[in-house]
This record gives structure tokens, C-alpha cells and sequence, in this order.
């Protein structure tokens, strides 16, 4: 446990869509070979598409890469490739293509296959094309719920994070009309327990306060706009607290975030995909991270997509994919921390 405390963290990097801008926000936040001194990074993909991008980037100097066949094979204080991709890959920026989205495919396979090994300790993946995906025979509708099926996880948690809002859904990547009835009790009081335990394993908060949002306009105001708030999310606060989850609500999510009362809580707990993370987007969107809580592994990723509109053109600003290699080797060492600490106590 020590010594995976105090060395540094093998950090995983998944290229993603080839076509996007995954290459160049990796290129430009491995730029600077002072931040090799903080971790080992191992790229999945090409060492030929990083060429390509890292051609089209200006004002950056030389970068030391190896290319290597496993990520056990990685070398400190170099930007680690591992060629997982044919040879005769081709890169089209700005388009969604067959191949690049196979590529994706590929890339995360891989990376997935070493962290289940053991030979990266955090997995940062960057932006997909989920339709692309799809179209070539991806099964689920994105990292999330591949990772959650990869490592056979009950239940995982969406989690948006930054130094400003942490959010999550208690409905992800499901069409609008189907929220109402996905949203149940036991599916609130399951992510609360989700956020709650993260919370303390994950970000290292002891006692965290957590915010609930409601469905309808004004909380269903009574009853008169709907009744899932009365019904539904508060016998779900309710049970929270029984257990002892620190769970306050429902709060309407205009007055919510347009006051800055999210500020008071630890964490928000959304209903749906875009009432968590339209606010989300436009509180932190530079520096925002999203991170799958409820793994046994940490994965982490930058919270925009491919921007395949930016895709080679040295546009593409860094910092959420900085953000998100940070957060990650951050809770990685975090949970360290906590597990050695619970594991002292049950000796006790």
C-alpha cells in the first residue's frame, strides 16, 4: 500500500475518436515535461495519429515519446504510446468515420484490459463519438455503462466535478420521455448511497452534505405541476436520512443554481441528464471532470466531446483534460489513503 502511495501513478489515456479533438488536448497537456515529474503517462491509440496532431500543434517543443507494446513496458519521464491500432490507420479530422470509431473501440479495450491487470492505476479516456460506436457494433451508449459491465459493478454514478459544483443524475443517457418513470425511490436512495460513499472514499469529505433537485417546474408546487416530488423523491430524501445520508431537498433548480445555493452543499443530486449538467457546463466547463464513481477502478474524462468542427485546427483548450488526469491520480491516492485507514480500523 506504500508503495503505490508514494511512487507515480500509471495513468491510462484512451485517444478516443482519432477524428476529434482527443489528440490534441492529450498533446497539449503532456506538453510541458514538468508534468511527467507527477505521473508515467500511457497513451492508447497510435504513435502515427499523435505524429499527425502533434504536427498541426504550434508553440511546443520537443516531446519525448516511446512506443511500447504493453503498459508494462512504460518508462517514467517519457509520453508512453501503445500502439494498439493498424499500422495503415487513417486520420480524416472533423469527420465521423467507420474507422475512427473502431479505433475508439480499440483504444479503450486495451486500456481497459491493462487496468483490470494492473499496469495502469487511473483510466482517462477522451471524447467518443457514441453514434459512431454504436454503428460498429458498440453495445452500450457510452464509457459509463461499459465500464460498469466491464467490471460487473451494481450500480456506477455519473459525477461532475470541479473545484466549484459536484453533480450527478439519477437518469443518464435515456430520452426525456422515459425519466419520469425510471425516477423510483429505490433509484434515488441507490445513488445517494453512491454519492455519499464517494464523497467520503473518493474526495475525502467525512461528513458530506448532499443537495436533491425535484422533476417538475417549481417542485411540482404542491402537487398542482406533478406529483413525483411528493411521491417519489421525498420518501427517497427521507430513507437517506434514516440511514444517515445528509440529504436535503427537493430544491427547485432555477432558484437552486441561479442564487448559488449549490455552494452550501458537498455534492447535487440532478434527475435527469441536462438538468445536471447544463448548469454544470456553464459553472465550469473549462475545468470540469467526469468521473465514474461506484467502480473498482478510477476512470475520469474531460466533460466536453469530440468537437469535431475544432478537430485540427490548434483550437482546442486543455485544461478539462489537464483537470481530468489530475482528479484522477488525486482520488486514486485518496483512496489509498481512506482504504488504509479503514483497513487500520478493522485491525483495531
Amino acid at each position: 500500500m506504500a508503495d503505490r502511495y508514494n511512487r507515480k501513478p500509471v495513468v491510462g489515456i484512451t485517444q478516443g475518436d482519432g477524428n476529434g479533438i482527443g489528440y490534441e488536448v492529450i498533446i497539449k497537456s503532456l506538453a510541458d515535461s514538468r508534468i511527467l515529474e507527477s505521473f508515467t503517462p500511457v497513451i492508447y491509440g497510435s504513435s502515427k495519429v499523435f505524429g499527425f496532431y502533434r504536427k498541426s500543434i504550434r508553440d511546443i517543443e520537443q516531446m519525448d515519446t516511446y512506443v511500447i507494446q504493453n503498459a508494462r513496458d512504460a518508462r517514467p519521464k517519457r509520453i508512453n504510446i501503445v500502439n494498439c491500432l493498424p499500422d495503415n490507420v487513417y486520420v480524416e479530422p472533423g469527420q465521423s468515420t467507420p474507422d475512427s470509431a473502431k479505433s475508439a473501440i480499440r483504444a479503450l479495450e486495451c486500456a481497459v484490459s491493462d487496468i483490470k491487470n494492473g499496469d495502469i492505476d487511473v483510466l482517462v479516456t477522451a471524447p467518443i463519438n457514441k453514434k459512431a460506436m454504436a454503428d460498429q457494433g458498440f453495445s452500450t451508449p457510452g464509457h459509463t455503462e461499459y465500464l460498469q459491465n466491464e467490471f460487473g459493478a451494481s450500480d456506477v454514478l455519473m459525477f461532475m466535478v470541479s473545484d466549484r459544483l459536484r453533480i450527478s443524475v439519477v437518469t443518464g443517457h435515456v430520452r426525456l420521455s422515459e425519466v419520469p418513470s425510471l425516477i423510483t425511490k429505490d433509484k434515488i436512495l441507490g445513488k445517494l448511497r453512491l454519492m455519499c460513499a464517494s464523497l467520503k472514499r473518493d474526495f475525502g469529505i467525512v461528513e458530506p452534505k448532499i443537495a436533491v433537485l425535484g422533476l417538475n417546474p417549481h417542485c411540482g408546487d404542491g402537487g398542482l405541476l406533478g406529483d413525483e416530488e411528493l411521491n417519489v423523491i421525498i420518501p427517497a430524501i427521507k430513507a437517506a436520512n434514516d440511514e444517515g445520508i445528509m440529504a436535503f431537498g427537493p430544491y427547485s433548480p432555477d432558484g437552486f443554481f441561479g442564487t448559488g445555493q449549490y455552494a452550501k452543499f458537498d455534492a447535487t443530486l440532478a434527475m435527469y441528464h441536462d438538468q445536471g449538467l447544463a448548469p454544470f457546463k456553464s459553472i465550469a466547463f473549462e475545468s470540469g471532470v467526469n468521473f465514474t464513481a461506484g467502480l473498482p477502478v478510477v476512470r475520469t474524462s474531460p466533460d466536453h466531446g469530440t468537437a469535431f468542427e475544432m478537430a485540427g485546427k490548434d483550437k482546442a483548450d486543455p485544461q478539462s483534460m489537464k483537470s481530468a488526469i489530475y482528479e484522477a491520480i488525486d482520488i486514486f491516492k485518496k483512496r489509498l489513503a481512506f482504504d488504509a485507514l479503514e483497513e487500520g480500523k478493522l485491525r483495531k
